[in-house]
């Protein structure tokens, strides 16, 4: 299976490491360490040495309770990033759900847009249907402001299953190719503990959808609640979550540790190889 993210080609064979780039001031486990341009280009750099496979570069917090950012404070945030990585030898990911931060960021030379809202916003599939990127589709319940007080599905497997079926349907319709397509079940977003760990215990269920799999379970509150350890003591368990994912056939995870997790997955890769 391969991945097309505009010039590259991602072989996913092998399970692939998105290192995360917060530059945002409020992110839950990293906000404000990478909110300048040079911390936020120095620790890109630092992600890629440590083995990397692609960035993914942030410019507005989703996480429960953040507050909505405009969209030029967002390109602000985002953009000379995008810019100064241009030439690195990994493809750089986009994560917003606005369309106009979409459009300038591919044009910047991001080949990639990882959204939470799945294309579903005005103008977002048209977007990214005009260029050659790649799209992660994620599913969420509400809005950041609202999915965590609530979220009540009757099958949470099948309802998110059949919500990214029908977005990917919607992709493929407007011109977008199966092979530069992702999907992400949305750990955390609109989720109690237990539909979490349903998510995670049948994630190969959703290879039935014919797409590579994203998992991004890093630091999550989830990781905190199942071991009682605040956001800055959850690398054993992030590394422990993005193994069991890979083992239940995620294509790529989405970590903030880029070089334990790389480290694992190589063990894992051994095994599985050997």
């Amino acid at each position: 299976m391969q991945l097309h993210c505009g010039a590259f080609k991602i072989d996913l064979t092998r399970p692939k490491v998105m290192g995360i780039v917060n530059v945002t001031p409020d992110s839950f486990s990293d906000g404000g360490r990478y909110d300048s341009f040079s911390s936020a280009i120095d620790h890109a750099h630092q992600l890629i040495a440590d083995g990397a496979d692609m960035l993914d570069i942030g410019g507005e917090s989703t996480r429960p309770g953040a507050a909505e950012v405009g969209e030029q404070e967002e390109l602000d945030r985002v953009l000379p990033v995008i810019e100064g990585l241009r030439g690195i030898n990994v493809p750089i990911s986009i994560d917003t759900w606005k369309p106009a931060v979409m459009r300038a960021a591919l044009r910047a030379g991001a080949t990639m847009v990882n959204d939470v809202n799945a294309l579903q916003a005005e103008g977002a599939i048209p977007a990214v249907a005009a260029t050659g990127a790649a799209v992660c589709l994620m599913h969420k319940q509400g809005t950041p402001q609202s999915m965590q007080q609530r979220p009540d599905y009757d099958d949470v497997v099948r309802e998110v299953s059949d919500f990214l079926q029908q977005r990917i349907a919607a992709a493929v319709a407007a011109g977008i190719g199966q092979e530069r397509i992702v999907i992400d079940p949305g750990f955390g977003f609109g989720k109690t503990l237990a539909h979490n760990i349903a998510l995670l215990r049948e994630l190969d269920s959703f290879s039935a959808l014919a797409v590579p799999v994203l998992a991004g379970m890093s630091r999550k509150s989830m990781l905190g609640a199942i071991t009682g350890r605040d956001v800055s003591d959850r690398l054993a368990a992030s590394v422990a979550a993005a193994m069991l994912a890979v083992q239940r056939g995620a294509s790529i995870v989405r970590v903030h540790d880029v070089r334990e997790t790389v480290d694992a997955l190589k063990i894992l890769n051994a095994l599985n190889e050997g």
